[in-house]
């Protein structure tokens, strides 16, 4: 049987490529996009036969991919509230010097 995904840096991605799995979960389970339409928006990266193959794991592995994607929106919400807090700072440094540029001319 042909393999069209591999583990690595505790995801799952299209063998030879930096497309995750999660980039053909989203659109196939939550949008219930065709396999054809999911391709054609990876035109010249990914095969229908790839598509095909991802959407198989898929289905044969639906507990390990559904923990795998829980796992991954875990990760990418506490990145985005770190993002945010690192922003927050960033704003916060910028009004202070802000600020302190306005004492030094006044």
């Amino acid at each position: 049987m042909k393999e069209y995904l591999e583990q690595r840096n505790g995801g799952y991605y299209f063998i030879g490529s930096r497309i995750s799995l999660a980039a053909i979960y989203y659109p196939f389970f939550r949008d219930g996009a065709a396999p054809e339409t999911i391709q054609s928006d990876f035109s010249g990266y990914l095969t229908l036969e790839q598509v095909y193959g991802a959407i198989t794991f898929m289905l044969a592995n639906r507990d390990e991919v559904e923990r795998y994607i829980a796992e991954q929106r875990r990760f990418d919400e506490e990145m985005e509230r770190e993002a945010m807090k690192r922003a927050s700072f960033i704003l916060r440094d910028r009004v202070l010097a802000a600020r302190e540029a306005r004492l030094v001319k006044s």
